[in-house]
């Protein structure tokens, strides 16, 4: 269902329809992204931003966007109803920022329905995405971009630099072979090492928008977490072609206090229906035998590690997890846990044994 939203172009207002797959969201969008008057040129990228109560780090956000504007890039602020300055910071860019697109939802949606909102708005050969609390290296999207071209591939993944308060780190695709074609299933396995698909942030890449017109770019609506992960395992099963190159132009800031990672509420929790989505779509892929153990040890893995920092979680979230954990086991194919739980650690096939064991209350689902 197409939800009508209005684009400012030039002096005039014109109605836009943009499809919605979050029918709770309405957007108010404007756009000084337009071409001067007889003058016509092509997005050739669309660099999607979601913003949610960063009044602290979304000025260092946009000025790392002005060092990266090009005539032909477009920058879709997504405002996902902040209740601080947030809205007002964004307002300023939209008048300032060349090629800004700013977009406000009516509602919080989430970063996954935050990001759709901004695929359903770009208008770019290509599209990117940067958190509202990240910032970029000058010049960034232009060698990203070149990147892409050259390769001709559906899409490109980078390294970035992790940053916590004033330390600094470089973290790696893990994938050994640079600038060369690849192809994305190839990079799933091997089930018992960090592959691709455990390297699930969005924003380290460029996409081709032919990912959008096949259903392959769009978020699962509404996950408050883990929203990258069937994201990413379903970019490695149907997209045709990618690459890997060792650019370094995203610094990630770790440890931002309102982020969900950092936060222990029943949010959190979405991680359970997003490894869920995973597993139900890889065992539906045409070599499920072959996926299918690398994505149930991802998720074991995973639900040991929320155990293991429990203390994090509010006692209430914290019962939740462990009755939610224990039925996410039982779903899993019981086969292909059994191997492995078998692969795993003594210290974490232990504790995840213990509680598939447990006894689950009627009617306990995630």
């Amino acid at each position: 269902m197409a939800n009508r939203a209005r684009i400012r172009a030039g002096k005039g207002w014109v109605h836009h329809s943009a499809t919605r797959r979050s029918p709770g969201i309405s957007p108010s969008v404007k756009t000084n992204a337009g071409p001067p008057p007889n003058v016509t040129w092509v997005v050739k990228l669309s660099v999607i931003v979601p913003f949610y109560n960063v009044q602290q780090y979304a000025p260092d956000t946009l000025r790392s966007l002005r060092a990266n504007a090009r005539q032909d890039f477009e920058f879709i602020l997504v405002d996902d109803c902040s209740r601080d300055e947030t809205p007002d910071i964004l307002a300023r860019a939209e008048r300032e920022l060349q090629g800004a697109v700013y977009v406000r939802h009516e509602q919080n949606g989430g970063l996954a329905t935050a990001r759709n909102t901004g695929i359903d708005a770009a208008r770019g050969e290509y599209l990117t995405f940067l958190d509202g609390d990240d910032w970029l290296a000058p010049g960034y999207y232009e060698q990203l971009l070149a990147a892409i071209e050259e390769l001709g591939v559906d899409f490109v993944r980078t390294d970035h630099v992790q940053t916590t308060a004033r330390a600094r780190s470089i973290h790696r695709v893990p994938h050994g072979r640079r600038g060369v074609v690849l192809n994305p299933r190839e990079a799933i396995l091997p089930a018992d090492r960090s592959t691709s698909v455990d390297y699930a942030y969005a924003w380290a890449g460029i996409y081709h928008r032919r990912l959008v017109d096949r259903g392959v770019l769009h978020f699962t609506d509404g996950l408050r977490t883990a929203e990258d992960r069937p994201w990413i395992w379903k970019l490695h099963r149907e997209a045709e072609s990618f690459g890997v190159v060792g650019l370094l132009g995203v610094f990630y800031r770790r440890g931002v206090s309102s982020s969900l990672t950092q936060i222990g509420d029943v949010r959190q929790l979405d991680f359970i229906r997003a490894f869920d989505q995973v597993v139900r779509e890889t065992a539906e892929d045409r070599e499920a035998d072959k996926l299918l153990p690398k994505a149930v040890r991802t998720y074991c893995a995973i639900i040991s590690h929320h155990l293991g920092s429990i203390e994090r979680f509010e006692p209430p979230v914290a019962r939740k997890l462990k009755s939610m954990s224990a039925v996410a086991l039982r779903r899993m194919p019981q086969d292909v846990l059994d191997d492995a739980l078998d692969s795993m650690d003594v210290q974490r096939a232990t504790r995840l044994r213990r509680l598939r064991r447990r006894p689950v209350s009627a009617g306990v689902a995630a």
